[in-house]
């Protein structure tokens, strides 16, 4: 597959930076959302939220498959909710905040979202503190081969910081 990306326009007129979170629920995510909020505050602009259904393994009935993605998409709004809860319990409360549920594998989808969406601008991902490593996206971006050509910077928050580290570095 060959994506096209689009110039970034974040700063013309019209156009607003986007910072993409990818939506989980991992404890990382936390981390990724208050620094992305904390530099919206500073700098302007709206968080992206991207929640990537991903296909089971087992899919031979359409009806299985469907019923799946319904729980996912309600599963996705009930942490779209949430992630918006956190953020007016620090005091993020006028945040703008986009949505977005894609369907497929989350390397991919969200690689279609930056080609697709000429303001999304940064990327924020929280890394994990867990020993095996900071998780499977974060090793990607950072050691693989997409590092270097990877078409918005990359902002991979440490899982460690306190809040209040998290908001003086942003």
């Amino acid at each position: 597959m060959t994506l096209t990306y689009r110039k970034r326009r974040s700063f013309e007129a019209g156009h607003a930076r986007k910072f993409l979170l990818m939506l989980d629920e991992s404890t990382e995510f936390e981390s990724a959302l208050y620094y992305a909020a904390a530099r919206v505050v500073r700098s302007s602009g709206t968080i992206l939220m991207l929640y990537v259904i991903e296909p089971q393994d087992f899919q031979h009935w359409a009806g299985v498959r469907q019923v799946q993605i319904e729980e996912e998409t309600l599963k996705a709004r009930a942490l779209f909710r949430l992630a918006k809860r956190k953020l007016n319990l620090v005091g993020f409360e006028n945040i703008p905040c986009e949505e977005l549920i894609r369907e497929g594998l989350r390397s991919e989808e969200m690689m279609k979202t930056i080609a697709e969406d000429e303001d999304v601008s940064i990327l924020v991902l929280g890394a994990s503190t867990d020993p095996k490593g900071p998780g499977p996206l974060v090793s990607t971006l950072a050691t693989g081969s997409v590092a270097g050509s990877f078409p918005i910077p990359i902002t991979m928050v440490p899982g460690n910081l306190a809040f209040d580290d998290i908001i003086a570095l942003a």
